[in-house]
This record gives structure tokens, sequence and C-alpha cells, in this order.
């Protein structure tokens, strides 16, 4: 994933978690909560993934010198997580979060369903580790720890405007979303895989430019 503009981060990270991703994951905690409590348990995800996001790109030539991680380990252990949370959404497994509903949800246990999906997305924690690590410099990890804060900004926004019509949302509609979802970040999964597999050497792989 090479960028070379916030523009271009920008995009990245709004592919990975962005709006059209992070609402399917709201609108099953909109069947369950109260819109208030969807909007507080929005603000309090949404910071919780700025401050993850935050640490994660401005240390990340540090954490990965720390931890002897090079690139394409990375992005085979993001593709692998990645790939095993989309076959579980496919299936109708939410990994990560609780199986069931509790009778009366809370603000833990709406902000602990998130975790996965978006306060710590292994997807886009690896687009961040990988486009901050891209370049030595302090100002470029700046660009693009505020490409994915201004992504997570606009996510927030979505979920507070459109909290009333996902509580609307109907159960089986939002089951069948998640599962074309699944597929679809499965093979997001696979192609960050071969990313990863491409960059160590292995020959005869198609390398994304």
């Amino acid at each position: 994933m090479n960028a070379f503009s916030f523009s271009a981060a920008f995009i990245a990270f709004f592919s990975v978690v962005g709006p059209p991703k992070v609402l399917l994951a709201f609108a099953g905690l909109a069947q369950v909560h109260p819109a208030a409590q969807l909007r507080t348990i929005a603000l309090i995800s949404s910071g919780a993934a700025v401050l993850v996001g935050l640490v994660t790109g401005i240390t990340a030539p540090w954490l990965l010198d720390l931890f002897h991680i090079s690139t394409p380990a990375l992005q085979l252990a993001g593709g692998v997580i990645f790939f095993i949370y989309a076959v579980g959404l496919v299936l109708g497994l939410h990994l990560g979060s609780d199986t069931t509903h509790q009778d009366a949800p809370d603000l833990v246990s709406g902000v602990r369903e998130l975790l996965m999906p978006y306060v710590v997305s292994p997807l886009a924690m690896t687009a961040v580790l990988i486009e901050a690590a891209a370049r030595d410099s302090f100002s470029w990890r700046s660009t693009v720890v505020g490409a994915y804060v201004t992504v997570i900004a606009l996510d927030v926004l979505c979920v507070l405007l459109l909290a009333r019509i996902l509580r609307r949302t109907h159960h089986a509609t939002i089951e069948l979303l998640g599962r074309l979802l699944g597929l679809l970040l499965a093979a997001v999964g696979v192609d960050l895989v071969l990313d990863g597999l491409a960059d160590l050497g292995v020959p005869g792989l198609y390398v994304r430019k």
C-alpha cells in the first residue's frame, strides 16, 4: 500500500474502516440499544479507535522494530485475522463479540461488540502500520494519522445522523448485508495475504499496483 498524499491515505482507510463497513456493525447494535445509548457508544468507541490509531501510527516504525516484524509478515498476519473474521460474518458467527445480546444491553457490552470490527479492526491497524512505516518522517506519520482520524470522524457522523434509520432496519436485512460484506472482506483478506507472500519473494504471485 504505497500512499503519497493525505487523499491517498484517506482513500485507503475509507476502504477498510469507512462508513460502508462501520454502519453495518452499528446497525446490529441499533436493534437492541436505544438511540441515545447508541450515540454514546458511537462516541466512546470512536474515541477509542482514534486513540488506538494515533498511538499505532505515530509509533509504527518503533513497534515494527521492537517486535522484529517485517511488512510482509504484518500483511500475512493481518490478512489471516481479517479472513477469519470475514468467514465468521459469512457463516453468521459474530467473532470477537457476545454470541447473544443481553436482555438489558449496556454501554460496556455495546463497545465490546465493536472491538474487532471497529476499535481495533485488524485490516485498519495493518493499513495504519504499513502506511505510517512507509516513510521515516514524523510529518508523514502525522499525515497518515490525520487521514485515519478523518475517516473515524466521518464514521461517527454517519452513525449519529442515521441512528434512527439503523434502529428501524430489519434484522434479516442486517444479516443479509453482513454475509455479503463478509464475502467481500474475505477476498480483501486473501488479497493482503497474497501481497505479503509476493513481498517475501514467493514466485508466480500477482502483486497489486
